[in-house]
Formats: structure tokens, C-alpha cells, sequence
């Protein structure tokens, strides 16, 4: 009898034991925070906001609601030199920096001459001799549109950088 009474006490301390457990699991799980319970980890650049690519999709957006102009907020030193490369290849119209006592904004005129453009990411490296291969993995067609990439002679477009024998990284797309 007392044999069978110490296997009791055990098993309801067994039980009790294990319910304890079950109660600290649970404790700990809803302890952590709700984001980290299946989420995945994102890193602090996946976070960083490009201005390139918004800029180039406000672009591609406003030309495709065949407005006149844009405004692209934020601005950046990249974002007007790609526009300049734009507007040298007839592009876009003029464009100028607006100061909001942020970080600015660009009033772009457009002319209605844009198919597609858009960032490249990520931003590959290319030698002299592999234009033609980006070209075609990005562009339509041999001779439509442009390559912006990015060289130590500054931000051109592909042509003038195989002209000048530089290569660099690959900005971005216009046709």
C-alpha cells in the first residue's frame, strides 16, 4: 500500500512538475515581442530608403498618366545627376531643386518620351567590354534607350562611358 502511494505522490508530482514546465514555456513565449515570434530577420539596409528608384518610379508613373510634370521628394545629389543624364538624352524637359529646408525636392518637366526606366539593383559592376551584354539584358532593343552607370569620370550614360573607356556600376535604365 505504501508502495502504491509513493508511486502516486510521484505521479502527482510528476504532473504538477510538468505542468509547471508547460506554464514556464508558455510564460517565455509570450514574453517575446510580437515581431520576432516567425518573422524574418531584416537588416538595417534592407530598411534604407533608395531615392533613386522612387525617384525613377515617380517618373514612370506621372509619364504614364501622361502628366506634365512631377515632383520627386526626396532629392539627392545621384537622383539629379541621373536626371541630367535623362535630360541630355532628350528624356525629360528641364528640372530644377526645389529647398523645403529638408532634404529638397526635384520639379521635373515631363515630354511624354518615356517607356520604362527604372534603378538597377543591385547595382552591378561592368567593364568597357560588357556593355552590350547589360544592353541587352535591360534595354529592348541595340540602339534604344540608355544605361546609366555610375564611373569614376562621374555619372554617364553607357555610350559616353564606352566613348571616355570607363566602367563602373550600372544605375539605372531609360527607354
Amino acid at each position: 500500500m505504501e508502495k502504491e502511494q509513493g508511486l502516486a505522490s510521484d505521479a502527482v508530482l510528476t504532473g504538477q512538475l510538468f505542468d509547471v514546465t508547460i506554464c514556464i514555456y508558455v510564460g517565455i513565449a509570450l514574453e517575446k515581442p510580437q515581431g520576432s515570434l516567425g518573422s524574418r530577420n531584416t537588416s538595417s539596409e534592407e530598411n534604407v530608403m533608395d531615392t533613386l528608384a522612387n525617384g525613377l518610379t515617380t517618373v514612370i508613373n506621372n509619364e504614364m498618366r501622361n502628366k506634365r510634370e512631377c515632383v520627386i521628394s526626396p532629392a539627392s545629389k545621384l537622383l539629379g545627376r541621373v536626371l541630367r543624364i535623362m535630360q541630355l538624352n532628350g528624356y525629360i524637359g528641364e528640372f530644377e531643386f526645389i529647398d523645403d529646408g529638408r532634404s529638397g525636392k526635384f520639379k521635373v518637366q515631363l515630354l511624354g518620351r518615356i517607356n520604362k526606366c527604372g534603378a538597377i539593383k543591385p547595382r552591378f559592376a561592368v567593364r568597357v567590354d560588357e556593355f552590350e551584354e547589360w544592353e541587352k539584358e535591360f534595354l529592348p532593343s541595340r540602339d534604344v534607350g540608355i544605361l546609366v552607370v555610375s564611373t569614376p569620370k562621374g555619372v554617364l550614360a553607357h555610350r559616353e562611358a564606352g566613348e571616355k573607356n570607363v566602367g563602373g556600376r550600372l544605375l539605372a535604365f531609360i527607354y
